[in-house]
Formats: C-alpha cells, structure tokens, sequence
C-alpha cells in the first residue's frame, strides 16, 4: 500500500489526520485518497491536516489515483480532500476528474466523494455530482453550538446542511459524520440528528473526538462503547437509514460495508 501511494505521489486521509484506524484498513487494503494536495487553507480546530498555503493541484493526480484503485484491486474508493478556499471552484472540477478516471479504469469500483463545502457553491456540488459517485459525504462534525469552538463559524454550519440538501434535491445518495466528545448535550445531538434528516442524510457516523495535538481542544467527555450503540439506535429511529457508531468511527471507516446495507435499494445513487 505505501509503495503504491509513494509511486503515485498520493496522500490519504489515513495518514494526514492520525487516523487511528489506518493498520487494520491498510491491512485491508483500503484507504480514503486524499487529493489537492495535504495543505488546508482552513484552520478548524480539531483536524490535524496541516493548514497553510497549498500547492497548486497536480494535473496527473486523477490518472495516478485511478492507476492506485486499478493496482490494489478496489471494490470501494474513497476520495476525499483537503478544503482549497483558493481554487475558484473550491477544488470541484478535479473531484470530477478523479471520480471520472476511476470509473474508466475500474468500472467496477464504488466512489464515495467526501467533499468540503465549496463555500456553498451550487455549479461546484453540481460537477461533483455530475461525475457520478455512488455516495455524496459532507461531515457536519459536530452539534451548530459548538461550531465555534472548533474554529468554524456558526453559518458554516447551515452551509454543511445546505450542501447535504443539495445533493438530496439531485437524487444523490447521502452521507455525514459526527464527532463527540466536544462538550456537546443530548439535546444537542438529537437536534443535530433531526437537521441532518430534515437535509435528507440517509447514512451516518458517529465517531469519538480525539485530541490530535496538546494544541487542539481538550476531550470534553469519553463516550463508551454502549453509548455509542443506544446513539446507533436513537440515530436509526430518527431516520437514517443506516449508522455505523462507535469510539475509532471515522466518516470514511467500513464505507463500502455501509453502503452495500443499501446498495440493492439504490444502484449508483447520484444522478446528474
């Protein structure tokens, strides 16, 4: 898996946020592709991607994904990328191109696009969309409240939601992450359970934070592993139509598993 990364100059999500579960899905051979670079023009406060000025976006980058998903034999692919506020489309244009190699080269695997916001841009989820990926992912994160203390602005927040409806409107199959463990209530979490259903999520997960640096947030609050599973429930019972829920849960974690819990119902979901 590293060689092949390497060979292809391509960077994932496994190893630019400490992805805690990068051994047993490297082992699987899965991974979330990480494109447009591992340079984030925004500063949230819980991520670990290094933030700063980024490079421009490497033209060969969707061949070379295409060409990692064809060597390591891939059913589901995950692409997903840093947020690049200094692209004019936010980055859209090369989703598609990356989405669109793949399904040249392997026609047969499952995308799942993880995308940022586009800072609310129709025409820039509507190229993402038209590339056809079987999932659209956009990660809330966390409850409206604590938007500020991870260093997003609290309008960002309605923003996320507008994306998911979007997508929805377009007939897309849709997907969002939460972490807890922020400080956050159980009003908080199910009225964020309710937002996202009434923006159409289908899928959902539900992962612990972690404090990736001494100068992140702190741990608010370690949920156990029966929490997480009556937060399973409460989430299924609002709605979506599955969730995967537990303390290591990241938003690309088991996502070709939870899809196919859907996949007979929704044959390459996202139209266009």
């Amino acid at each position: 898996m590293a060689e092949i990364l390497k060979a292809g100059r391509l960077h994932t999500i496994c190893q630019s946020a400490r992805c805690p579960n990068i051994g047993e899905c490297w082992e699987r051979r899965t991974a979330t592709f990480l494109i447009l670079g591992d340079v984030c023009t925004r500063n949230c406060g819980f991520c670990a991607v290094a933030k700063g000025t980024p490079l421009p976006p490497d033209p060969e980058e969707p061949r070379h994904a295409a060409e990692a998903v064809a060597s390591l034999g891939l059913a589901y692919a995950v692409i997903t990328s840093v947020t690049r506020d200094d692209l004019p489309d936010g980055g859209a244009s090369h989703f598609a191109a990356v989405i669109g190699a793949i399904r040249t080269q392997s026609p047969g695997t499952r995308v799942e696009a993880l995308i940022p916001d586009f800072g609310g841009d129709a025409a820039a989820l509507g190229a993402v969309l038209a590339a056809g990926p079987d999932v659209l992912n956009h990660n809330l994160e966390t409850t409206e409240s604590l938007y500020p203390a991870i260093r997003r602005p609290r309008e960002n927040y309605r923003r996320s939601l507008g994306v998911l409806a979007a997508a929805k409107d377009r007939g897309a199959l849709t997907k969002s992450g939460l972490m807890i463990g922020l400080g956050e209530s159980e009003a908080d979490i199910a009225r964020t359970f309710a937002d996202l259903r009434q923006a159409g999520c289908d899928l959902l997960t539900i992962g612990q934070y972690l404090q990736p640096t001494p100068s992140h947030p702190p741990v608010a609050r370690y949920y156990t592993p029966d929490e997480f599973a009556a937060l399973a429930r409460t989430a299924r019972a609002a709605g979506f139509r599955e969730v995967v829920s537990g303390p290591l849960v990241r938003s690309s974690y088991q996502a070709g598993r939870l899809f196919e819990t859907v996949a007979p119902k929704d044959e390459h979901a996202c139209a266009t």
